[in-house]
């Protein structure tokens, strides 16, 4: 069973996109803001994250930012849910790497069909594209970077904070910070899970090549 994480700070809409999901057979994790939502997505990651935008202690695009700075729930699809229509808003919600953006109040099945969606975008991708072989930087050399910011994305890409690449490369952890500086301004990202799934985009089509190649 999928779990499905609810930010919203409107108790009766959360309650509702929980019996809903429930009645589809997903299992729904209910936060009523985004400072409790971030904890609850650190600790069950979720499979997809519902999240309204305006809320108390941290808005939307707060919990997105900081999804996307870990790693390991860069990745997790993410759908903004709000009462904000405008076409600005839109913009800076995709802007800021959501997935979908839907404004309430929104039908039960419009909600239903852009979850599966995206849950069947993120299943394909698992298989097909995020396969990674993290034995060489060789593959990333590509991307233009230096040999130690090379070297930095790899571990970077598996998840390792900055404290961890130092004591693993042998540099002080303010190196590291400008490797990773090195990174965003070469790939065009502002994020490391940006930047992971570029590493990962790289080194899974090398591993795939490979698995092909009679």
């Amino acid at each position: 069973m999928k779990k499905i994480l609810i930010i919203e700070d409107e108790p009766e809409m959360r309650r509702n996109i929980a019996t809903l999901l429930r009645y589809h057979d997903y299992e729904p994790i209910q936060a009523e803001n985004g400072r409790v939502g971030l904890a609850l997505a650190k600790r069950e990651r979720p499979d997809l994250v519902l999240c309204d935008v305006m809320m108390p202690e941290l808005d939307g695009h707060g919990v997105l930012h900081a999804l996307q700075q870990d790693s390991n729930l860069a990745l997790i699809p993410f759908i903004f849910l709000t009462a904000k229509g405008e076409k600005d808003d839109l913009r800076s919600g995709m802007d800021l790497g959501a997935d979908d953006y839907l404004t309430k109040p929104v039908a039960n099945a419009d909600l239903m069909r852009a979850i599966e969606a995206r849950l069947r975008r993120s299943q394909q991708q698992a298989k097909r594209e995020f396969k990674p072989d993290f034995s060489s930087t060789v593959p990333l050399l590509k991307l233009g970077l230096t040999a130690r910011a090379t070297e930095t994305l790899l571990w970077l890409a598996q998840g390792k904070t900055n404290q961890d690449i130092a004591t693993i490369l042998g540099i002080t952890e303010s190196t590291v910070k400008k490797h990773v500086q090195e990174i965003f301004e070469k790939l065009g990202v502002e994020t490391r899970g940006a930047a992971t799934v570029r590493a990962l985009e790289v080194l899974s089509s090398v591993s795939n090549s490979a698995s092909v190649t009679p």
